[in-house]
């Protein structure tokens, strides 16, 4: 009998805390829209937004809610969202190892109560445990939700990188040119065709890093030549000279010709600022991607970043029929040595 007591007593103890960690005190609507909209503030931003939301008009909610929804949106990459992240997790966590406790708790005082014939004892810790599974799985659906409410925004927003600026495309200018061999060339010849656009230096050691210590633009050029994709290396060195680039094709095995812009009027008109700078111009005529050839001049990937081709994942985006991802980078290289 004392230990049927004993049980029982224990029993109570432990509805009462279950029930009291799961009791939360409802928020009202209003309070739930407040809070929502002060994510991402400072401290003191906060404290100046509680002092003036009770005296502000509808009218400037409105516009604080809309401001507010901007800011969030806009730093989905900033830390404050990962941080949230984190949050949540650790939420998930707590409640998992919480919820594991109690129903272990509960379950060893319910065989202790069938143990000792105390049926109705052990009929209500059934109930309990039925009770604090349902709220258990509630609580984690809600936080579930959420992550993946973070996760789709941050996804939305991540194609909007810094090095990726969102940009209008603009008609490739036309051009004739000639290679350094004598034949002419010109982009109209290539209508129909993805065409690829690389300014190129023989003195610059940015460019020939892809030639001369790994074959970058040769690879590309020949990995999507069956692809509809023609390549078109063009300098723009004032000083350079023809057999100098004659001599540097044939040695190298090049794939594609060297074209002529010496006096510098097709890099201007393609606003070519360095070496390499490339250009992807899709079947339309337009241009599709323009900026760096990838993340890792000379060979130096920023730490933690892994090595990104950006001309190599815009031509998979384009001979896959998709719009591409990333159409701007900025350029690194050397600058390219107009004509004065």
């Amino acid at each position: 009998m004392k230990r049927r007591f004993i049980s029982i007593a224990l029993t109570l103890v432990i509805i009462s805390a279950v029930r009291g960690q799961d009791r939360e005190p409802a928020r009202p609507r209003a309070s739930r829209q407040g809070a929502a909209a002060l994510q991402g503030l400072s401290a003191e931003e906060r404290a100046a937004i509680r002092d003036r939301w009770q005296s502000m008009s509808e009218e400037e909610r409105k516009k604080f809610r809309a401001q507010i929804r901007e800011r969030l949106t806009a730093g989905a990459r900033a830390p404050g969202f990962e941080a949230q992240l984190k949050a949540v997790d650790e939420q998930i966590n707590q409640i998992k190892a919480d919820q594991k406790q109690y129903m272990d708790e509960l379950k060893e005082i319910r065989d202790l109560a069938l143990k000792e014939n105390a049926k109705e004892t052990a009929r209500r810790i059934e109930k309990l445990i039925a009770g604090r599974q349902r709220t258990f799985r509630q609580r984690l659906q809600a936080l579930e939700q959420r992550r993946q409410r973070l996760e789709r925004i941050q996804k939305g927003r991540s194609d909007k990188r810094p090095d990726a600026p969102e940009v209008r495309r603009r008609k490739a200018p036309d051009f004739t040119l000639s290679s350094f061999d004598g034949k002419k060339v010109a982009l109209a010849d290539y209508k129909g065709k993805i065409v690829v656009l690389e300014w190129i230096n023989l003195g610059c050691p940015f460019s020939m890093y892809h030639y001369k210590t790994k074959p970058t633009m040769v690879d590309l050029a020949a990995r999507y030549k069956a692809k509809n994709v023609q390549w078109l290396a063009v300098n723009s060195t004032n000083f350079t000279k023809p057999d100098e680039n004659t001599g540097f094709s044939r040695q190298r095995k090049l794939p594609f010709p060297i074209l002529d812009d010496r006096s510098g009027r097709v890099g201007r008109a393609y606003r070519a600022e360095t070496t390499p700078h490339v250009f992807v111009i899709d079947t339309n005529g337009m241009i599709a991607y323009e900026g760096a050839i990838d993340n890792s001049p000379n060979g130096k990937t920023p730490a933690g970043q892994e090595l990104v081709n950006y001309v190599d994942n815009a031509l998979a985006d384009l001979t896959g029929g998709r719009a591409v991802r990333i159409p701007k980078t900025k350029p690194y290289g050397c600058s390219v040595k107009y004509a004065k």
